[in-house]
């Protein structure tokens, strides 16, 4: 019984894990490798699902087992793709006009920002601020600039291609 639910946990973190990194992947655009994952991912499924229901034990560790493999490779799957794909994302701040404290300080950081002159429906003016940076600098990128401008209008987007850009 102990050799079939491990096989049972070890096949779904497999299928599992591959599922989750074939979906980011296909959100990213990455072509050829999208159905060999998915080959791979439908192909231990089976395995893990036929292992699974042909079983003549009848104890609640097999579903068990199951249910806490698909738990696992999600959790892995989402881990190697924040790991494997570079992401990058663009940072868009809408501040108050020339907030040189702001941009200033995050030059000084090292990123490129661009600067675009707004007006809102009160006809104040502001500032749009584009910072593309990799996803792994998101939240620190955010954090300095709620500490400089807590009334900043923050988004965040998954971006796709940067071409002739500077990214930090």
């Amino acid at each position: 019984m102990l050799f079939t639910c491990l096989t049972i946990f070890l096949a779904r973190i497999v299928d599992v894990t591959i599922s989750t990194f074939r979906t980011m992947i296909m959100v990213k655009r990455k072509g050829i490798l999208i159905p060999i994952l998915a080959f791979f991912e439908v192909f231990v499924w089976f395995i893990a699902a036929r292992k699974a229901l042909n079983t003549e034990i009848t104890s609640l560790l097999i579903p068990i087992c199951y249910s806490l493999g698909y738990a696992m490779g999600t959790f892995l799957g989402g881990y190697l793709s924040r790991r494997i794909i570079k992401s990058v994302n663009s940072i868009e701040v809408v501040t108050t006009r020339n907030n040189y404290k702001l941009i200033d300080k995050l030059r000084d950081e090292g990123l490129g920002v661009s600067i675009i002159e707004l007006k809102d429906n009160f006809n104040q003016k502001r500032d749009l601020l584009i910072i593309d940076v990799k996803c792994r600098l998101v939240k620190e990128v955010v954090d300095l600039i709620k500490e400089i401008d807590a009334d900043a209008f923050i988004v965040v987007k998954d971006t796709n291609l940067v071409y002739n850009g500077y990214i930090k």
